[in-house]
């Protein structure tokens, strides 16, 4: 499911690039801030699998304090979205990133009227409506040979005072635990930020060698059947330059704001064209 957490990474860009542009320099992706990438990417993986090995809950929201876990489901269920800002952590520590920063997102929407199944298949077969979102000039899945997996290329663009264009491949894994829950992984494996030399003609720069609006980029989705409908989670993790230490304190609080609300627009977009393709199903049979 890469597009659909794209919105957040896309605002992530743009007030990046609105507190940088003025000095628009080169940010290089180094050893250090991608091995604090790695042991967050690790820390969180862990967890994830230890959590979906669990046979009495699944979803992220219900590994919380019970009275917690209870009150965030029942607002999903009653159409809320409920979004959560993260912090990594690892043997108890925070991970900290030198020379970068890392968003950790967590947000879930109930989909009413549509099955588990039906959600997978879309999953499973992304169509091309699943490619029309805002800033993505090209979309394709290029290789469907492995069972259970299939790479994705998408072309992003994001205009913000100036305009960044990325060429970008995600592995995007998925399974179904039972008949009630399914989990999916999009993982970036190449993101490239593209120099426009004329209307016609790109350049990529070097991976990790440009601005540094966007270094990384992980999604991590759950899904469960429930009485009505299906219960979709999205858990977003990106990378980027860190914040000029004398702009922190007003930016941070300010991307935060756009990061929520991103997630919460791209779990809405979900829940809209899930419904949307369920009706033409229900319809064309």
């Amino acid at each position: 499911m890469a597009k659909s957490c794209l919105n957040i990474a896309r605002s992530l860009i743009g007030m990046l690039i609105l507190f940088t542009a003025g000095s628009a320099y080169a940010a290089k992706l180094q050893p250090q801030t991608l091995k604090a990438w790695d042991d967050s990417v690790k820390a969180v993986e862990r967890r994830i699998v230890e959590e979906l090995g669990s046979q009495n809950r699944f979803l992220a929201l219900d590994f919380q304090d019970t009275a917690q876990a209870a009150r965030e489901r029942k607002e999903v269920l009653a159409g809320k979205i409920p979004i959560k800002q993260l912090v990594i952590e690892s043997n108890g520590k925070e991970i900290k990133v030198p020379d970068g920063t890392i968003n950790h997102w967590r947000g879930s929407v109930f989909v009413p009227g549509v099955t588990l199944d039906f959600v997978y298949s879309r999953i499973s077969n992304p169509s091309a409506d699943d490619a029309r979102q805002e800033d993505v000039l090209d979309s394709r899945v290029f290789d469907t040979t492995t069972p259970g997996q299939h790479k994705l290329y998408l072309k992003l663009q994001r205009t913000k005072i100036v305009t960044v264009l990325y060429n970008t491949e995600h592995l995007v894994t998925y399974k179904m635990k039972d008949k009630d829950r399914a989990s999916s992984s999009s993982v970036a494996t190449k993101i490239v930020e593209i120099e426009r030399l004329s209307k016609d003609k790109e350049r990529e720069k070097p991976e990790g060698h440009d601005r540094g609006f966007l270094w990384k980029m992980n999604s991590y989705w759950r899904y469960q059947q429930v009485d009505g409908g299906v219960i979709v989670e999205c858990e977003s993790l990106t990378l980027s330059r860190s914040i000029p230490s004398l702009i922190a304190a007003i930016a941070r609080p300010i991307i935060n704001s756009i990061a929520h609300e991103s997630m919460e627009r791209t779990l809405q977009s979900m829940r809209t064209r899930l419904e949307r393709a369920q009706r033409l199903n229900v319809a064309a049979m």
